[in-house]
């Protein structure tokens, strides 16, 4: 059997400021060897089925792996010349008898608000109706019709943060050889939960619905289950949740299972919602606490992850304003700051202005005397399921007992050496405040005394039902009490 991979892949944020172009997927892109490369976001699920793959017996087939760092909208040129550098190479390898991607869910470009659907469906066009393909999507996607209609089988990761990217695509890759040897025909359903929110699944009551999920494969003709949380940040028609259920052959029983676990999820909408802290209250509590590890405070409307500047200043003021000493803050994306203090040098101490820089979103710059503490040409991280994620020249300043990590490249931190890689302890703090959504907690939370997310302003912000979209229906919670009554009605 010949085997044909690919990996296309980013989120967009349509309400941000940051237009993504071509260096941001050259980032992290590899063309026909990607699977050679050390392990990075683009192309662990590529290694897995190679590797699979080879130990089969079967030819394995490479094309492009690139996973551009989540911002606003892909410039056109940029996605149609990656996605048909995709098609020439599919092309150049036909015949084939299956495709895998690796791809997004929630990819838009300019003139393509489904960009995964768009791809799935020429490559369906390409390879005709009968090669089975298969794809392995980010759970903040948006599942479309299309989408549907032209792969064989999705498989969504399971768990926020992204622990198990390498364990669905070992998910995939068997489903997708049996498609194609025609021992199971999978169908596919979705269930609309009428939801725009985000699920954390370290958390009950979540955490236990992976555990039913995972319980409820390989079972009575079920060969996958998928929860799509949804990208709320994107201005899209299908924007929210949705259940997704692949059964070999049964339609019905699929769409019958889908429907139930969107009841569940609709059951669970308040017990599973995060509670955020105002700015003072969540600095308050980190100051009253009497455990001698940090508070882990997360600044998830700035979060890079989801496509924020990474640049506003909102607690970095208050923590000033407050005179608040031993608190650790990164990352800040201020690639003109790390300038200046790599030209200052270790030990210089100056004045510098730090942050709101990229837009209306990223708040007032914050003018602070500091000390250069620590310097990194190529500084790096923890990647999300492994490998190292980079970040470029950075810098480490302090400012009276307030410690901040500056970056050249924009990125939320995953591990706690996002920090102590340029020497910044955490252990002695006792307030650290991570620019990320969710992706920072396997990382940080066997440090930290607790775990307390904040509301800030930014591009990020966690009110759903105020998103404003002008493209999907307002009919969902929590924007409507009752999305299932109104539309009744």
């Amino acid at each position: 059997m010949k085997i044909f991979i690919a990996g296309l892949a980013t989120e967009t944020n349509t309400f941000a400021p940051l237009p993504t172009g071509r260096a941001a997927f050259l980032a992290d892109y590899s063309r026909r060897e990607g699977t050679a490369a050390p392990p990075a976001l683009s192309n662990i699920g590529l290694k897995a089925w190679r590797e699979m793959g080879e130990a089969d017996g079967h030819e394995v087939i490479e094309s492009i792996s690139t996973f551009a760092q989540p911002g606003g909208i892909t410039l056109q040129a940029v996605y149609e010349d990656l996605r048909d550098t995709l098609l020439d190479d599919l092309r150049a390898a036909m015949p084939v008898d299956a495709v895998l991607l690796f791809m997004h869910g929630a990819m838009v470009a300019e003139g393509y608000d489904d960009c995964e659907g768009d791809t799935l469906e020429k490559v369906r066009d390409v390879v005709g109706p009968d090669v089975t393909i298969g794809a392995e999507i980010d759970l903040h996607c948006h599942l479309t019709e299309t989408m549907r209609r032209s792969s064989d089988v999705m498989v969504i990761y399971k768990e926020y943060p992204h622990t198990d990217i390498v364990d669905r695509a070992r998910d995939l890759y068997p489903l997708v050889v049996a498609t194609a040897e025609k021992r199971i025909r999978p169908v596919m359903a979705y269930s609309d939960c009428r939801m725009v929110s985000m699920w954390k699944t370290t958390r009950e009551p979540i955490a236990g619905f992976v555990h039913k999920m995972l319980s409820l494969e390989g079972k009575d003709g079920i060969l996958s289950v998928s929860f799509g949380h949804g990208f709320p940040y994107a201005d899209v028609a299908d924007v929210g949740a949705k259940m997704l259920v692949v059964a070999d052959g049964d339609a019905a029983k699929a769409q019958a299972l889908a429907d139930d676990l969107a009841a569940d999820i609709w059951a669970m909408r308040e017990s599973a919602a995060t509670q955020f802290d105002t700015i003072d209250a969540a600095i308050d509590a980190a100051l009253a606490s009497d455990d001698p590890r940090p508070m882990v405070l997360a600044d998830t409307a700035d979060n890079a992850g989801a496509g924020a500047p990474s640049d506003n200043t909102a607690i970095l003021a208050r923590l000033v304003a407050r005179r608040v000493k031993g608190a650790a803050l990164g990352m800040i994306w201020d690639p003109g700051a790390v300038g200046i203090c790599h030209e200052a040098g270790l030990g210089a101490t100056f004045d510098l202005r730090i942050g709101g820089k990229c837009g209306v979103t990223s708040g007032d710059p914050v003018d602070l005397r500091v000390t250069v503490r620590g310097l990194s040409e190529d500084h790096s991280q923890g990647g999300l399921s492994g490998g190292r994620a980079h970040l470029g020249p950075a810098a480490w300043v302090e400012a009276d007992g307030i410690h901040i990590v500056l970056t050249h490249k924009r990125q939320q931190p995953f591990a706690p050496d996002a920090f102590t890689g340029l020497g910044l302890s955490l252990d002695d703090k006792r307030i650290v405040v991570v620019k990320s959504m969710q992706h920072f907690y396997a990382g940080f939370v066997p440090i930290a005394s607790e775990v307390r997310y904040v509301a800030v302003p930014g591009a990020v912000p966690p009110d759903y039902g105020a998103l404003p979209f002008t493209k999907r229906d307002p009919n969902y919670w929590p924007r409507v009490a009752d999305p299932f009554a109104e539309s009744a009605r």
